[in-house]
């Protein structure tokens, strides 16, 4: 039997009795990317244009109900999947998936926020242009998620994060009101940049249905290498000369710890993945180049040259092919699914100053391993841009879940002390969500949580988007 509430008759009046779900297999909303959290949503709604949006929020907001904006919920800190009271709306908005325009001459392009970002890469290409945005779940992700988030990825060196992107945003307020601010304009100083207040927000201040996003010509070549390094300290070394050599054509810069990539290894034997063996640490490093790839080639071996003779490099390996460079790739891409594979893991997404990393992470490895004996360190991340996936799993042969219901929040605490001490971030491109909302008022300053409780009561008085989640109520 259908569910039947006066609000869920009306929201099956403005989107059609198919797109509000209420029974049957609810899981790819209600269970989160990382299956920690299971919540029990009153209804599933899925409108189709941001006038349905404008509706459904509009009907929630009049019963009082809270809604809980949702991409492809691939997030990592429980930010967009409802929680345990029933009494939630999921505001799916996977079916706002259109190309709305391409502006070849103003280097744009308009979308709906449920375009997953690699149909919006590959839209791209077709009509020869590069939207930098690359993330291990561009499959599923969409890109109001990735701006709901800010979301980072392998390519922040060279293009910035998701914020640096966006030009222009389509909003639906807590009101249920559009703001239109889909401009494709470079320079706009008419006032506050409303859209800066909503890009990383989690969903919790409106919901973005549309946004314009920059494009970038296709660049002449793209170059990866996988090369292995004595240390982290070499390692930023080794970025530091990509810097000098590569200038704005370095477009990624990786890190990966031997433990990160020995579980590729074990888990994904298909892969080869060189040097990890012999060496503690490697980097992947992508030169794209705007001239030809002979020149690119050449930038490349005179860096590698170079760190070689200063000892920052000990072995390296050039992809021929962009099938080769996939799968360099696809190396430091599988280190989650590794990790997924060998149990339970306690996850940090830090980002401290590049040039204090190596001393972080000597300094906090020592004191986990002190403190908790066993623990396997799984650091990897983007070294080029300070962000650190700085994860640590169970002890060989412990009991997983133990683990991870009693070290979590003692281990949580330690590495954010002295994430802390160095000025950096306890998040640096996952958010805040659920997961670390207890967290923000220890690693925030009151003045900054004061200024963000008082955009939150402007902008959504009833607390009704997406509460509880980066800011508690």
């Amino acid at each position: 039997m259908t569910a039947s509430t006066p609000l869920l008759d009306q929201l099956r009046q403005i989107v059609g009795a198919a797109n509000v779900l209420t029974e049957g297999d609810l899981t790819a909303w209600e269970l989160d990317w990382r299956r920690r959290e299971r919540g029990h949503a009153l209804a599933v709604v899925r409108p189709g244009t941001t006038t349905e949006v404008a509706a459904v929020v509009k009907a929630c907001a009049a019963a009082g109900v809270s809604m809980v904006p949702q991409g492809g919920n691939t997030g990592m800190v429980v930010g967009s999947t409802p929680d345990a009271s029933g009494k939630q709306v999921v505001l799916s908005l996977t079916r706002l998936n259109k190309v709305r325009a391409l502006d070849a001459g103003n280097l744009t392009i308009t979308v709906d926020a449920g375009c997953v970002l690699q149909s919006l890469q590959e839209e791209c290409e077709k009509a020869g242009f590069l939207f930098p945005l690359s993330l291990a779940s561009e499959g599923s992700c969409t890109i109001g998620g990735n701006l709901g988030t800010n979301a980072g990825g392998t390519q922040v060196v060279r293009y910035g994060n998701t914020r640096e992107l966006c030009l222009g945003l389509e909003v639906v307020t807590a009101q249920g009101e559009v703001w239109n601010g889909l401009t494709g304009l470079r320079k706009d100083n008419t006032g506050y940049d409303l859209r800066h207040l909503f890009i990383g927000s989690e969903g919790t201040l409106g919901v973005i249905t549309g946004a314009t996003m920059k494009l970038y010509p296709m660049p002449k070549a793209q170059l990866t290498a996988f090369a292995a390094v004595p240390s982290l300290e070499d390692a930023v070394k080794l970025l530091g000369l990509a810097h000098q050599h590569l200038s704005s054509g370095l477009t990624g810069f990786e890190v990966m710890g031997q433990f990160a990539l020995s579980l590729v290894a074990k888990h994904f034997p298909q892969q080869r993945v060189p040097f990890w063996q012999e060496s503690p640490w490697c980097v992947v490093l992508e030169n794209s180049d705007n001239e030809s790839e002979a020149h690119a080639r050449e930038c490349f071996e005179r860096l590698l040259e170079a760190a070689m003779e200063a000892g920052h490099v000990t072995d390296a390996v050039v992809a021929e092919s962009m099938a080769q460079a996939h799968a360099l790739w696809h190396i430091r891409e599988s280190i989650p699914l590794a990790q997924a594979e060998e149990g339970l893991n306690i996850k940090h997404d830090i980002s401290i100053n590049v040039s204090r990393i190596p001393e972080f992470v000597n300094e906090t490895n020592a004191l986990l391993l002190e403190r908790f004996p066993g623990a396997r360190l799984v650091t990897y991340g983007h070294l080029g841009d300070g962000n650190l996936h700085y994860n640590v799993q169970a002890p060989e042969g412990d009991d997983q879940a133990r683990f991870l219901n009693e070290e979590e929040a003692p281990m949580n605490e330690l590495v954010y002390e002295v994430v802390d001490r160095y000025n950096g971030s306890i998040s640096a491109e996952h958010g805040i969500g659920s997961l670390k909302a207890d967290k923000l008022a220890h690693h925030k300053s009151p003045v900054a949580l004061g200024l963000m409780r008082s955009i939150k009561q402007a902008l959504d008085p009833q607390n009704l988007m997406n509460p509880n989640r980066v800011l508690k109520a």
